[in-house]
């Protein structure tokens, strides 16, 4: 059997990862990289920590508007699917490259397998809700993460067993793969940083980015909460800082009491960045979910969010951009309850894997 694998940022890589290791010797896997991440420490140090194999197909397609990505990204991977000719085209997350390479495959009439599908914000204004619910119909094999996606896709008509799978979520593999490995990184040193003594922030959806009084709002709140008493650690993804030199912002932000600006870090440093953190501010999917893994508070930047358990179980608050409500979770915010194995117990690549050898 042979399986093409469209993979094209960060959080799909990661993901990417276990999958090829639980099925390694036993398909033939065709990695496809549409390029969506093009700077080296989002891309290629990833494959290189991960132990990716080089993409046997790198696209090049690059930035640009949704419309320009997904179009693009649909054009090339088409010419990819019909010169290799794969039984499954597996996709990943929710991004302009997963609805692209599921598109691509349901016109030419190769099956489609989603990796992490069922998830629901409920807020069409967010562009990866979009991309979620077409990438689900397009699909044959919806590998849920929860019993919420499950959940999710049986109100629109897919049930359990006929198509839709509950694996488990594959970051949850990765991680355990590679905890004690981050373990190694000297980042903690190389910042002057003391465990738990520290919060980490990221920004990189294009909702806040894009927006400059977003982005003033967060900065504000920071100063303010922040004051010199406490540290957070800002890795700056390579897209925001372009939004924030374009504002005026960079250097507001680069001059705050308190606040670091990082270059880009890779899967291993970040992860145990995130691990020895206070609490963690984001408006990233895959850094709420992995910040309860690491049983780490969470503040998110953001009004919705598709990893519902993390809110219900206590362990992450949503904020938006309101600058008295981050500047209170800041202060304020602890943990309500306990964690669950929600996400599974490290063993969802196996369970995909089980199921793509019956196809």
């Amino acid at each position: 059997m042979k399986i093409l694998h469209i993979t094209g940022n960060r959080p799909q890589f990661i993901k990417l990862a276990p999958v090829l290791k639980a099925s390694s010797g036993r398909i033939k896997n065709v990695c496809l990289h549409t390029g969506q991440h093009y700077d080296y420490n989002l891309s290629k140090l990833f494959f290189e920590e991960l132990k990716i194999p080089k993409p046997d197909y790198y696209l090049g397609v690059g930035s640009g508007s949704h419309g320009y990505q997904t179009g693009e990204g649909l054009k090339r991977i088409e010419k990819v699917l019909v010169r290799e000719k794969p039984e499954i085209v597996l996709v990943y997350g929710d991004t302009n490259s997963t609805l692209a390479g599921a598109l691509a495959a349901v016109k030419l009439h190769i099956k489609v397998g989603h990796i992490e599908a069922g998830l629901r914000c409920y807020d069409k204004t967010v562009p990866e809700e979009v991309n979620r619910v077409l990438t689900d119909h397009c699909s044959d094999l919806l590998f849920c993460p929860t019993r919420t996606a499950v959940a999710n896709l049986e109100k629109e008509g897919r049930v359990k067993g006929e198509g839709v799978f509950l694996t488990g979520d594959v970051m949850v593999d990765a991680l355990m793969q590679n905890r004690a490995i981050a373990e190694e990184s000297e980042i903690l040193t190389e910042l002057c940083l003391k465990s738990k003594e520290y919060f980490v922030l990221t920004i990189h959806r294009a909702s806040n980015t894009g927006s400059k009084e977003k982005l003033k709002k967060i900065i504000s709140a920071l100063s303010s909460a922040v004051k010199g008493e406490r540290e957070v650690v800002f890795p700056v993804h390579p897209r925001t800082e372009k939004f924030l030199r374009e504002y005026g912002l960079f250097e507001d932000l680069a001059s705050a009491s308190g606040v670091r600006l990082t270059r880009p870090l890779g899967y291993l440093e970040f992860l145990k960045l995130m691990a020895h953190s206070r609490k963690i501010l984001t408006d990233s999917g895959g850094v709420q979910k992995e910040a309860y893994i690491l049983k780490v508070p969470c503040i998110t930047l953001r009004e919705s969010t598709e990893w519902v358990e993390t809110v219900e179980d206590g362990w992450n608050v949503l904020v938006g951009v309101d600058a008295e409500q981050i500047c209170e979770a800041i202060k304020e915010f602890e943990p309500g309850g306990e964690q669950r194995e929600v996400f599974g117990q490290g063993n969802a690549s196996e369970r995909i894997r089980a199921v793509l050898e019956k196809e």
